[in-house]
């Protein structure tokens, strides 16, 4: 038993509250960034005029940023701490959304929203893994899950303020408005962070026994004893040498743990490559189903991301009561099902494709938020955001991709047979989530980190 124990076991009190709601800044501002630029690309076609291929790299340059830029600070997060870098991402993307109001080019807007990229992708490890080594073990599912939320939640802030802006203009030409409206909720995330400490467990793994005391005093009101906290820095030192040094990228793809990488990376690229697909270019998909009208293909985008944040709200229950594992293997068996419906009758009527899609985002929402649990939960703190460093890059790899070929895809071989490769990818990631994903409900870091007997085992280690 580690005397960090406490912290699995703890009440939940206002600092746990303050602290969730600075991390799901993160996420919220992700959706609202991300999925805002689907809108004001509209009104920035018309002003500045973009090709084809211009407007999928507009769309895909954010999600680069974030492969880049949560892969890379991932393994920097764990190796100089989760407190030092947690305001200083969210600055970078408050400057680079308000210097988005003054662009003139469209490779000016591509290298901003690469750069907002590196910054959403730097603050996915840091902010969820402060947050997954305060949360207590019996709320930390739905806590963690509630970052999923709020990124849906930013998502259908996004298509709310771009309809009511739309509609109240009569166009797009406030594009600008739009776009820097991102820098101002940015600054509010950034100043709600103020005063958040380091992880105690984060900071006793690197054997920083003094700072790890004082911050569970100043939190839990309790003074652990000095020389077991040494003792347990020590072995977890010594088990870390055993391993070697190769660094927290290399800890993540060895043994029963790459395993484990691979599953998560899995579950994150099949739930956002679609997710972002459909935010991004929702408007043009609607329109090809017959929804025209700036209004009314806004009005619908909001519409689904409504029914994505609807989802999400009973996985965060159902993910603590019927458990980790059908939350994942569930869901993606039925959201196939209306992609491959979408696929066959693309040319469907347009109350058809806005259900099917309702149906899809609905409910997605036990994938949407176990893509934050499992790469937080499944691996030990020295290397825990490395690994949603790397689950989220692959995500944003695939989405990447997705959303850079969507409206090639769109114009060479039509919207039925690019559903259905939305489909396959869904498909696939119920295959591997049925055969990998494992249970752990209710079970301290420790135990939901530690590889089990039917895994591939690394040399033992200890995690606090």
């Amino acid at each position: 038993m580690s005397a960090l124990d406490l912290i699995d076991h703890a009440p939940t009190s206002g600092f746990h509250r303050k602290l969730l709601i600075a991390c799901c800044g993160g996420p919220f501002l992700d959706g609202y960034i991300l999925s805002l630029i689907g809108i004001a690309l509209v009104g920035f076609s018309d002003d500045v005029g973009t090709t084809s291929v211009e407007s999928g790299l507009i769309g895909a340059a954010s999600l680069i940023g974030i492969f880049f830029g949560a892969t890379l600070f991932g393994a920097l997060t764990d190796r100089i701490g989760r407190e030092k870098m947690y305001a200083l991402d969210l600055t970078v993307l408050v400057v680079a959304c308000g210097l988005s109001a003054f662009v003139t080019a469209p490779w000016q807007l591509i290298a901003l929203r690469f750069i907002i990229g590196l910054a959403v992708g730097a603050d996915y490890p840091i902010a969820s893994s402060l947050l997954t080594e305060f949360t207590p073990a019996r709320k930390r599912g739905s806590m963690i899950g509630l970052t999923g939320f709020a990124w849906s939640t930013g998502a259908m802030s996004a298509f709310l303020v771009g309809y009511v802006v739309t509609t109240a203009s009569g166009d797009h030409h406030l594009w600008r408005w739009l776009l820097f409206s991102g820098a101002v909720a940015g600054l509010v995330v950034v100043l709600m962070r103020r005063g958040i400490p380091e992880s105690p467990r984060w900071l006793l793994s690197k054997g920083r026994v003094e700072e790890a005391r004082e911050v569970v005093r100043t939190v839990y009101g309790t003074d652990l004893d000095p020389e077991t906290l040494r003792a347990e820095a020590a072995t977890a030192a010594a088990a870390q040498s055993t391993t070697g040094t190769a660094g927290a990228l290399a800890g993540i793809v060895r043994g029963g743990y790459l395993k484990r990488t691979i599953m998560c990376g899995t579950l994150y690229f099949a739930q956002i490559t679609p997710q972002y697909a459909l935010y991004t270019f929702g408007a043009t998909i609607l329109a090809a189903a017959g929804l025209t009208g700036a209004s009314a293909a806004t009005l619908g985008e909001l519409f689904i991301a409504a029914l994505f944040a609807l989802g999400v709200l009973p996985a965060l229950r159902l993910v603590e009561t019927w458990g980790r594992r059908p939350m994942a293997v569930v869901p993606f068996a039925v959201m196939a099902v209306p992609l491959i419906a979408l696929g066959v009758w693309s040319d469907g009527p347009a109350w058809f494709v806005i259900a099917a899609f309702a149906v899809y985002a609905f409910v997605s929402g036990g994938p949407s938020i176990l893509e934050w649990i499992y790469p937080n939960e499944l691996f030990p703190t020295e290397v825990r955001a490395s690994a949603v460093g790397v689950a989220v890059g692959i995500s944003r790899l695939g989405a990447a991709t997705g959303t850079y070929l969507l409206p090639i895809g769109l114009d060479s071989i039509g919207l039925g047979p690019t559903l259905l490769i939305a489909a396959a990818i869904t498909v696939v990631a119920y295959a591997v989530c049925l055969a990998w994903a494992p249970e752990t409900k209710g079970r301290s870091l420790a135990q939901t980190s530690a590889l089990t007997p039917t895994e591939t085992r690394l040399p033992e280690r200890t995690s606090v």
